[in-house]
């Protein structure tokens, strides 16, 4: 099966080299359609650099990267931005960007909604949700854009735990709707990792540092043998 993704030898600069930050360095990765990546490292490491990399909203400084070009993706930002419009119209502009009629988007939108559970606040001001009930907005947005691949940064960061559960449940509903969606997410919740990821990645300073199964990073030997730094964070996070 080919890849979603190629990254060779991909590094991203901010600013100018002398007093530029560099954000990714000598990133070489390749997904696959159906994988669940889960970026993990400290702040400022490369994380959400890497995933707007992958949906196209930077282009990297050095390197190659390719992917599709017809590949239909979303992503979820750590704070969603809605339009000062209703619950239903916000999940509907997106359709309608992309070219489908107004009705139809709408009519899109309201199934999305049911799926996340708010059907029932369609016509709410959006801006009005708690942050909980935002992230399932912004997760119903992005399927009524039917995507391929759904790329989230920090999805649950400063959600309460029901809300977690809330939005990690449709994370995993849409990571097993086909066997070809693929789940690419960044989080700080190593249990959230341990549950839903098959795959984890481990940056530090815009590096890749481990990739790895999801069972070799967390359980197996093989992360404290080869990648230490790895190993040090998960001890240090868990503890």
């Amino acid at each position: 099966m080919s890849a979603l993704f190629e990254l060779a030898g991909v590094g991203v600069q901010f600013g100018a080299a002398a007093r530029g930050v560099r954000a990714l360095s000598e990133v070489n990765l390749s997904i696959q359609p159906g994988e669940r990546l889960a970026l993990v490292g400290a702040n400022g490491c490369g994380k959400s650099t890497l995933l707007r990399v992958l949906h196209g909203l930077i282009r990297p400084t050095a390197g190659q990267f390719s992917s599709p070009a017809a590949l239909n993706q979303a992503m979820l930002f750590q704070k969603p931005y809605l339009m000062r419009l209703s619950v239903q119209a916000n999940v509907a502009l997106g359709a309608w960007l992309r070219g489908t009629p107004w009705a139809r988007a709408m009519a899109r939108a309201q199934v999305a909604l049911q799926r996340v559970g708010l059907a029932d606040l369609a016509q709410r001001q959006a801006r009005s949700l708690s942050g909980g009930q935002q992230q399932r907005l912004a997760m119903a947005r992005a399927w009524a854009l039917e995507p391929q691949v759904l790329l989230l940064d920090e999805p649950t960061a400063s959600l309460d735990p029901h809300a977690k559960h809330e939005v990690e449940a449709l994370m995993h509903e849409f990571a097993q709707q086909s066997p070809a969606s693929t789940l690419i997410f960044a989080s700080h919740n190593l249990g959230q990792v341990k549950r839903l990821a098959s795959r984890v990645l481990y940056l530090e300073a815009g590096h890749v540092l481990a990739d790895l199964s999801v069972n070799d990073f967390f359980s197996g030997p093989l992360l404290q043998q080869r990648y230490p730094a790895a190993h040090f964070f998960v001890k240090g996070e868990t503890l």
